[in-house]
């Protein structure tokens, strides 16, 4: 039975530090900001698309809902060292709902796709894609919803403004993060 207890207890430290790193890298990677007018390009997609591949499903949506309450509580973890509720209530705040969201879809897809990725390594890496991809839609829709009710944007104003300029970039960082996180995935054995 000590031997269980020691077990868990180990699992449960290392699911916690690597959600705690998760929600660190996310940070970072928003400080990495280009203003590009009202939506700056950060590399947050790809860290939040990190997690939801290298982590498990309960771990990347914890890491990705860890990260919004630490920006919610004012610590500047968002991008431009910024943080608090207003980040959330503004014009790019859907994006950071969005995150979450995307998260779930994202951690759905790839438990409905489990049984085609288990078929091996090519299999595992196009689930990982379509998960990525349906985070990035996810996170699109939020966020050009949420730019469109509080700037008066229209649709395409919006759309012009707030995703059509971060598409291939951001489809960049989702094949980006589909190859980091299986390595770290297969570096740690799982």
């Amino acid at each position: 039975m000590g031997d269980t207890t020691k077990t868990l207890a180990s699992t449960r430290t290392r699911s916690i530090a690597q959600i705690a790193l998760c929600i660190a890298i996310m940070a970072v990677c928003a400080w990495v900001t280009v203003p590009l007018g009202p939506v700056p390009f950060t590399l947050q997609t790809f860290a939040v698309a990190f997690a939801i591949l290298a982590l498990r499903p309960g771990e990347a949506v914890a890491a990705t809902a860890g990260y919004l309450v630490l920006g919610v509580v004012g610590l500047p973890v968002f991008s431009g060292m910024r943080g608090g509720i207003g980040m959330l209530a503004g014009p790019t705040g859907g994006f950071l709902w969005g995150f979450l969201a995307g998260a779930v879809v994202a951690v759905g897809v790839l438990w409905a796709l489990r049984g085609f990725s288990a078929r091996g390594r090519r299999e595992a890496a196009v689930a990982s894609a379509v998960a990525a991809l349906a985070f990035m839609v996810v996170t699109y829709a939020i966020g050009w919803a949420q730019l469109m009710a509080v700037s008066g944007m229209g649709p395409a104003e919006a759309f012009v403004t707030a995703v059509a300029p971060f598409v291939v970039v951001d489809v960049a960082k989702m094949a980006l993060a589909v190859v980091v996180a299986t390595a770290v995935r297969r570096a740690l054995g799982k």
